[in-house]
């Protein structure tokens, strides 16, 4: 899982096998995410986290 919100991030995304790109990423970032997730002041990361390891 690869978290990013800057076309930088782009590579990443393409070696991971899940990127998410958050509520507030560059849209070039999002149209190549797997998911887009809230705002980093709205937990985000967490929220995928909690949602893909908790049983």
């Amino acid at each position: 899982v690869a978290f990013g919100d800057m076309p930088n991030d782009i590579p990443m995304f393409q070696w991971a096998a899940h990127g998410v790109a958050m509520a507030g990423a560059h849209p070039e970032l999002k149209a190549v995410a797997d998911e887009v997730t809230l705002s980093n002041e709205d937990d985000g990361v967490a929220v995928v986290l909690e949602r893909l390891f908790t049983p």
